[in-house]
């Protein structure tokens, strides 16, 4: 496997929707380590993009950069289409940014925690309530905005940092492992949220090392590995390029099934179930082809189904396998 791959159909071609964040050969290091070396990324607006990447493979570096918490030594960036370098402040007012480690003040209630966010936006006091109570009603937290945020579950509090990051109206937000440590019905309810940002036009760039996370939400996702991009492209591109794609054919004819074997090249037999398997990438182009040969043979299959590698097998692949990703216990398989 090459160290950087990008499928062909994901490059870009023809019109594309404006990106919200984009960087060319963004670098950086941290005495000899190099931790970035030379990221180009392009993030169409209104979209969900997941970063993935072994412990330490530079996931927070990109975000605390593209947020402006820290600068790059090299390459170029641009976010919401303002100039990292030389207009950050602009960058700062257009984006929101939620990390693993929740920024909510558990001393004082959830309300007040939102109030001191609208504070801190210059929002008028009459907005700054309105604005509150509106988040807090959408993120499920009105029985509990009169509660110090200390006795806030897990997930309350995670939704809580979610809405304080809203208060400001970005248009973009950096979500860095935003599930880490929650429990299975906390992550889903995430994932829900982070799916009505989206329907509002809101760009998100997420981290996360649950594999099945970035599966469920994510329009693109970048592996990273020993600071470079090892791949890119949407889910189910990302999966074809690892070997072990194939498609499953199942007859209830055993004439149907010995002709079928005996016509195809290339096909792993399953005489007790009466299935063929054939290597195949899944791609639309393939199916097509091998429908249109078992049509011109007149061989009908009674089932037909598409198998194809999963993002573990994808990230180990493009990893190495040097580092277990996090897997929520519902997706392991």
């Amino acid at each position: 496997m090459p160290s950087s791959v990008m499928p062909t159909s994901s490059r870009p071609s023809g019109p594309q929707h404006p990106a919200a964040v984009s960087t060319v050969a963004l670098r950086k290091s941290y005495g000899d380590k190099t931790v970035l070396d030379g990221i180009d990324l392009r993030i169409p607006a209104g979209s969900v993009f997941a970063l993935l990447g072994p412990n330490g493979a530079g996931k927070t570096t990109v975000v605390k950069i593209l947020s402006t918490l820290i600068t790059a030594d090299g390459g170029q960036a641009q976010v919401a289409g303002h100039d990292l370098a030389t207009d950050p402040q602009a960058v700062r007012a257009a984006i929101g940014v939620t990390g693993q480690f929740s920024a909510v003040d558990g001393l004082i209630t959830g309300e007040e925690n939102m109030l001191l966010m609208a504070d801190l936006h210059h929002l008028s006091k009459r907005e700054g309530r309105r604005v509150t109570a509106g988040l807090l009603e959408r993120f499920d937290l009105v029985d509990a905005a009169k509660k110090p945020a200390q006795s806030y579950s897990g997930g309350m509090k995670r939704r809580l940092d979610i809405a304080m990051t809203l208060v400001g109206n970005p248009r973009i937000i950096f979500l860095d492992e935003p599930t880490t440590g929650l429990d299975p019905r906390s992550r889903h309810s995430m994932w829900q949220i982070v799916r009505e940002l989206v329907s509002d036009g809101v760009t998100v760039f997420l981290t996360t090392q649950y594999l099945e996370e970035a599966d469920q939400l994510a329009d693109r996702i970048a592996v990273l590995n020993d600071g470079r991009i090892a791949a890119e492209g949407t889910a189910e591109e990302l999966k074809r390029l690892i070997p072990g794609g194939h498609v499953r054919l199942r007859f209830s004819d055993p004439d149907a099934y010995r002709g079928a074997a005996s016509a195809l090249r290339e096909v792993t037999r399953d005489d007790e179930a009466l299935a063929l398997r054939i290597p195949s990438d899944g791609s639309q182009r393939e199916l097509r082809s091998l429908l249109d040969w078992l049509d011109s043979v007149g061989i009908e299959a009674d089932e037909l189904t598409v198998h194809t590698p999963d993002l573990d097998d994808v990230f180990f692949a493009l990893t190495g396998g040097t580092d277990q990703p996090n897997q929520p216990k519902e997706a392991v398989r």
